[in-house]
């Protein structure tokens, strides 16, 4: 490879835990390109700096970007795509031909990608129950909204919850609870539920390695409803496992990670990844 080899990178502090750069490399090596993707820890105050040597290198197309970067690095681009902007948060930097950068967020395409096909179809009523008012909770907020979702937000800060639904769907009777709500049992007794569309996310790091377990109790969930959880380590959360065992559908965070992956790919490669290796790419995830 030479200087000019075109080359992609994911940065954040930490970033050891990025899976990223095993997609991106998956992807490169079947489709066969001479291009490179890897990981580079960046802590907040060098960002300038390796965005301002980024610019100078002529073979570096972007990097996406993960926590504590994804609102900060907004003040440093040239540009943002509407929906980024809308957002307030950014997960992928593209150098344009002129040198300039312009941030994008490929979260909500790769978050809304599994759900594509049900999204597609009528429905009588959609609502999703979404735990989590974090980072991430932005893209999937913006996302579903758009997507005539009836949205129920559930954090800690009930206000916080108020704000981003303010912020990121005002048109809607959305509604705010706590987590807590979630967690102890109702006997509520849900309507006819045919013809409806309802989803539970995950929007919070509850239930990661390393962090408390997400407390849920089934019985606030629908019949028919679809759970979905965006962590990916581990991939069958606990959150996950019990939704299988009471008959839920699932998809876990591999859904997500992968689908915002291929939006990214595609804008710094200018190629589509090759999708039908997907189980491939799994198997290569889980090792």
């Amino acid at each position: 490879m030479t200087a000019e080899t075109p080359f992609a990178q994911v940065i954040g502090d930490p970033i050891a835990q990025s899976k990223s750069p095993v997609i991106h490399g998956f992807w490169l090596e079947n489709l066969g390109l001479e291009a490179s993707y890897s990981k580079a820890r960046v802590e907040p105050a060098a960002l300038a700096t390796y965005l301002d040597a980024g610019r100078e290198l002529p073979g570096w197309r972007g990097c996406n970007v993960t926590m504590p970067h994804k609102q900060v690095i907004m003040t440093h681009l040239d540009s943002l795509d509407p929906l980024a902007e809308r957002i307030g948060a950014v997960n992928t930097v593209v150098k344009q031909e002129d040198g300039s950068l312009r941030g994008y967020n490929t979260d909500v395409s790769g978050f809304l990608e599994p759900l594509t096909a049900m999204l597609a179809d009528k429905h009588l009523f959609r609502m999703a129950r979404i735990l989590g008012t974090g980072g991430a909770a932005r893209a999937i907020i913006a996302g579903l909204s758009d997507h005539g979702m009836v949205l129920v937000l559930a954090g800690r800060n009930p206000q916080k919850a108020r704000s981003l639904l303010k912020e990121l769907a005002a048109q809607g009777d959305h509604h705010v609870t706590t987590l807590e709500h979630f967690s102890a049992p109702t006997e509520f007794e849900f309507d006819d539920r045919e013809g409806c569309l309802d989803i539970v996310v995950n929007a919070s790091p509850l239930g990661m390695r390393g962090q408390p377990p997400l407390a849920f109790d089934f019985s606030h969930a629908p019949p028919g409803s679809i759970v979905y959880d965006i962590v990916t380590d581990p991939i069958e959360t606990d959150f996950l496992k019990r939704a299988c065992d009471a008959g839920f559908a699932t998809i876990d965070g591999y859904s997500m990670l992968i689908g915002q992956a291929a939006a990214a790919f595609e804008l710094f490669f200018g190629k589509a990844p090759p999708r039908e290796h997907d189980a491939e790419l799994r198997e290569r995830l889980m090792t």
